[in-house]
């Protein structure tokens, strides 16, 4: 499964392969630093770097649009710092002491060492965008990373009263998911386009992709799309509401619909309880409704691609929208 999930990828990564790996010589100079301690933290950073799938839509959008140029690279380390700025003070926030696999920055190095390397990295993007008068990319970005503390905030506030309907949702989600990858979308383009219209399309691609991204994730803690199809429940237990729940509590009596948010709110690491609540959801036609909307949004990220000009970064960016809602995990 691990190999199908990496041809896949590699696939995508076909019209851009050459570029990505000058983009991770380039990002790995981008993060050094003349103190050893923070030269060796960033080193385990690069390290365990995921499916940089982020660095991807900043290529092959601008490679839609034209041959990719050092404001694509810059583009595409500045996202990616700030984007691993974020995580690294996540697992902070979140006291989260695994990500990918490998240990956190805060379970290697405690809390104060990770702020920091977060602070490092933010402050690295910000120089690299000012250095090389990269404004543009710094508005795009920038305005990125607000609504992404924004999203986060909201979901945090929400998720203590548990009052939700799906506009609140898609607030959420568009803030804390979306608007990164449509940043990214949308600064690939800027650096090979100043046409703003074909910009603004990227970035409206960019929000439907990451929405679609979103639900799927949140489908996967009711097993939705999994080999074993069990509920996972992580989502329940940080009492998050997401789009399954929202749907099938609004589908349901005064009544029963107490009795769920109360299993959120009291027993949800309750498995039997849980179990109870997963249950309840599926029933109520809320995997099918998220499955629904997932589906929507990602005929409405390929609707603007098809509109963009044919070549083969198309080919892959439309590749990459199916990935997203087919992917494992």
């Amino acid at each position: 499964m691990i190999f199908e999930r990496l041809t896949v990828v590699e696939e995508i990564k076909e019209p851009i392969k050459a570029e990505m790996l000058v983009f991770e010589e380039r990002f790995r100079s981008s993060m050094k630093s003349t103190v050893p301690l923070l030269d060796k933290i960033t080193h385990y950073i690069i390290k365990r770097k995921g499916k940089q799938m982020r660095p991807m839509f900043v290529f092959l959008s601008a490679k839609v649009f034209g041959e990719l140029n050092d404001s694509s690279y810059h583009a595409a380390s500045l996202i990616e710092l700030l984007h691993t700025a974020t995580l690294v003070h996540d697992d902070v926030v979140d006291d989260a002491h695994k990500r990918r696999g490998f240990f956190s920055l805060n379970a290697l190095w405690k809390n104060k060492i990770a702020v920091l390397v977060g602070d490092y990295l933010l402050s690295q993007g910000l120089l690299l965008a000012i250095d090389n008068g990269e404004f543009q990319m710094l508005q795009l970005v920038s305005r990125a990373v607000k609504e992404m503390s924004e999203g986060e905030l909201l979901q945090m506030e929400k998720s203590r009263t548990l009052n939700m309907d799906e506009s609140i949702y898609y607030d959420i989600i568009r803030g804390k998911t979306a608007t990164l990858i449509a940043a990214c979308c949308a600064a690939g383009a800027a650096s090979v386009t100043k046409n703003q219209e074909q910009i603004d399309a990227m970035h409206e691609f960019g929000i439907n992709v990451g929405i679609a991204f979103q639900i799927k994730d949140d489908l996967f803690d009711y097993g939705y799309g999994q080999d074993i199809g069990k509920p996972v429940g992580i989502d329940i237990k940080e009492k998050k509401t997401t789009l399954p729940l929202i749907y099938a509590l609004n589908k349901t009596s005064w009544l029963k619909k107490r009795q769920m948010i109360n299993i959120v709110k009291n027993h949800n690491t309750n498995r039997k309880k849980v179990d109870e609540l997963f249950s309840f959801v599926k029933e109520q036609g809320g995997i099918a409704y998220a499955e629904k909307v997932m589906l929507e949004y990602t005929q409405k990220a390929k609707d603007i691609l098809l509109k963009m000009p044919e070549n083969s970064a198309r080919a892959s960016l439309l590749q990459m929208v199916d990935y997203t809602i087919t992917r494992k995990k």
